[in-house]
């Protein structure tokens, strides 16, 4: 390989070494000097060459803090199991860092889209489908629909031998998914979707998994922690058997400072690209050193970057308080479940999803604390939770036992799309305006997955993980089919945006007053109903499956503006005293 010029620094942490080499694809073997006491290895390579490390002589190892990674053909993750061979280890490249950007948050009220860079574009027609360059001219679509946030699931490079369609298993925590680039500069490439995101007024976060690494067991593929010092990115018990709190196979020792070190420098890589936020899987394994979380805290407030924590693993939940810094946006796991309760219609929901709607004051001092969502990526998609009462993931090829089996979905009384009844289908897109209308008109941060907005389907498979396919890929023929539905989800976004309280940081203590259909909240146990008024809203939800009228229990001059049951029906005028009749599991959203 013929090098651009000298001077990209390497510096690698190898404690146990007693020699590491670079060598480069032309055969050059370069020496790393090691700097005592830190056991770093340090040395020059030319910018822009291939390289991997050879520890003692003799051992293969990528480099974890590489900016990028390129794969040889022939690349096998059964060959690193074993050990790995040289000739088609994966290599680093050698390429600085793009340019800083500055961080830019939107003008606009937060609603996330949760999004996969190669699933959103690649059933487009162009040449670049499926790649940040792609995903660019989705930015106008997304502007018109009122999404302020693009969520990006993790775009860490990966194995691409591994066949983990979602990213969620880092090979590298710094360096950005090679295979998502339309160019031959990915870290470029992504800070390019970035400026034109914020030139549409949108943030860009990344999902990022900290937490865990592609290594898995010690049965799995050998990289590079395991070698460099196992016992310090990993937590090992002393017999050498591996704490799996992921359920991957590992978790990073977040008490250590190597392995601190490591996932700072990369969170502070992808910052520079300009990204305006990170949302950290499985982040109760950080949180095992709360301290750490709380000095993350530290580096968000400095930099400008907003934080969102899954506030949970295999081991803990610690949703709300528990968590250890209150600063961190959290998934709120309570808000899905809860809100899939009363839509489906289970009987004594009504108190618990009355916190949801407020945004969770039990859980969180404040609302905006809470990132409320009914679907994600890991999960049934909007339309496949009201057409699935069961989980359809043989495909996986875990005989249909992986993914969730408590999805507290419904099928809408018919399982799956063959043959389906119109009725079924109406009822089916009447749920989902339900569902589009609680999330969104809810206190704190809501946070919907791509295609929900025109009834994205999965066929019923509920963990899609490894389905690089049509299975999870955008069918943007069904959007077209579907567009009455992303234009009502438009109708909700511009009615969030007309109404900052639901977006307020304070909680809304008596500024909310919650209804039952006469008088009071009616919170028995076979109760399916509720509605609540706050600053020019009132909504009246009926999860019953008869029509329930309801009583305008608050003054002023009121006109219907959304109603599920009849979405496109005229605006009809009403005032206190008067009653309105919400159809069979509908809606309706009064507007003074």
């Amino acid at each position: 390989m013929v090098s651009v010029r000298a001077g990209f620094e390497l510096s690698v942490y190898a404690p146990l070494a007693a020699r590491v080499d670079a060598v480069l694809d032309d055969g050059t073997v370069i020496e790393l000097a090691c700097e005592r006491p830190f056991a770093d290895w340090k040395a020059e390579v030319p910018v822009g060459a291939r390289y991997l490390l050879l520890i003692d002589g003799d051992r293969p190892v990528l480099d974890p803090r590489a900016t990028e990674v390129w794969f040889p053909q022939g690349h096998s993750r059964a060959v690193a199991k074993v050990g790995g061979e040289p000739a088609t280890f994966p290599r680093a490249v050698a390429r600085p860092w793009p340019a800083k950007r500055p961080q830019r948050h939107t003008d606009r009220p937060l609603v996330v889209y949760e999004a996969h860079v190669r699933g959103l574009t690649k059933r487009r027609d162009r040449d670049d489908a499926g790649t940040f360059r792609a995903a660019i001219d989705e930015l106008p679509r997304l502007r018109e629909l009122g999404v302020s946030v693009l969520e990006l699931l993790p775009v860490h490079q990966f194995d691409p031998d591994e066949g983990n369609y979602w990213g969620y298993m880092p090979l590298v925590f710094g360096a950005i998914h090679r295979q998502y680039a339309a160019s031959d500069d990915p870290a470029s490439e992504l800070a390019e979707l970035v400026d034109a995101a914020h030139a549409h007024d949108i943030e860009v976060w990344l999902d990022v998994v900290l937490n865990h690494t592609t290594e898995e067991d010690r049965t799995g593929p050998t990289y590079s922690l395991r070698v460099l010092a196992e016992r310090e990115y990993y937590v090992v018990d002393p017999d050498g058997v591996y704490l799996d709190d992921a359920g991957t196979g590992n978790v990073v020792d977040a008490t250590s400072p190597p392995a601190r070190r490591l996932m700072m420098e990369a969170l502070d890589r992808l910052g520079d690209l300009g990204v305006d936020g990170f949302r950290f899987d499985l982040a109760a394994v950080l949180a095992r050193d709360p301290d750490f979380v709380r000095s993350i805290g530290d580096w968000g407030a400095r930099r400008g970057i907003r934080l969102v924590a899954e506030p949970w693993d295999m081991a803990r939940y610690l949703l709300g308080p528990d968590f250890p810094d209150q600063r961190w946006m959290q998934w709120n796991g309570e808000f899905r479940d809860d809100v899939r309760g009363f839509l489906r219609g289970e009987p004594g929901m009504v108190p618990r999803v009355a916190k949801r709607l407020s945004g969770s004051p039990d859980l969180f001092g404040s609302p905006m604390t809470s990132l409320n969502f009914v679907t994600a990526h890991d999960g049934f998609s909007m339309y496949d939770l009201v057409s699935y009462d069961h989980r359809h993931n043989e495909a996986n090829g875990w005989d249909n036992t992986d993914g969730h089996h408590d999805n507290r979905s419904w099928n809408s009384g018919w399982e799956g799309d063959a043959g389906v009844p119109d009725s079924v289908l109406e009822l089916r897109e009447r749920r989902i305006r339900n569902a589009m209308c609680l999330l969104l008109l809810s206190h704190g941060v809501p946070m919907f997955t791509a295609g929900d907005e025109f009834a994205r389907t999965q066929g019923g498979n509920n963990n899609a993980y490894n389905q690089d396919n049509e299975t999870s890929w955008i069918d943007w023929e069904r959007a077209a089919e579907s567009a009455d539905l992303e234009r009502f989800v438009r109708r909700l976004t511009e009615l969030r945006a007309a109404h900052p309280i639901l977006a307020d940081p304070a909680p809304w203590d008596d500024l909310v007053t919650v209804h039952g259909a006469t008088g009071g909240p009616d919170e028995s146990f076979e109760s399916r109903s509720i509605a609540w008024s706050v600053d020019g809203l009132y909504v009246m939800a009926n999860m019953w499956w008869e029509p329930v009228d309801f009583e305008v229990q608050a003054s002023g001059d009121w006109w219907v503006v959304v109603d599920t049951n009849d979405p496109w029906a005229p605006p009809v005028g009403s005032r206190a005293g008067e009653r309105v009749t919400v159809g069979p599991r509908s809606i309706v959203v009064l507007e003074t």
